[in-house]
């Protein structure tokens, strides 16, 4: 049986506006908010880094949650945000980037 993942996830523009939305493909979504395809407030706002994220297992429990994230007031989000990502990093920005690998140091060649 696999293992279901649900997101809430906020997204910001380089001025702090937040756009607060739920996904059962994070990478996918947060993709789409990129490249500017999923149409509405984000778009519109430019709000393109990936700035907080929940997973949950279940989808109920992150629709409660993405609900209640969209009630608070703005101090109570900023707040949130700056708890986890104080710098307000993309936490998306490595996203597809190949890792590099682990090499050995280079031995010294006798001259």
């Amino acid at each position: 049986m696999s293992e279901h993942r649900y997101y809430v996830y906020i997204m910001a523009s380089r001025s702090h506006t937040l756009y607060i939305g739920f996904t059962s493909d994070i990478e996918v979504r947060v993709r789409q908010h990129k490249a500017g395809t999923h149409e509405g407030f984000s778009k519109t706002y430019h709000c393109t880094r990936l700035v907080y994220l929940e997973r949950f297992a279940f989808v109920e429990n992150a629709i409660a949650r993405e609900k209640q994230l969209k009630r608070w007031s703005r101090t109570k989000k900023l707040a949130l945000i700056e708890s986890q990502n104080p710098t307000w990093l993309d936490l998306s920005e490595d996203w597809g980037k190949p890792i590099p690998l682990f090499r050995e140091p280079a031995t010294p060649t006798a001259d």
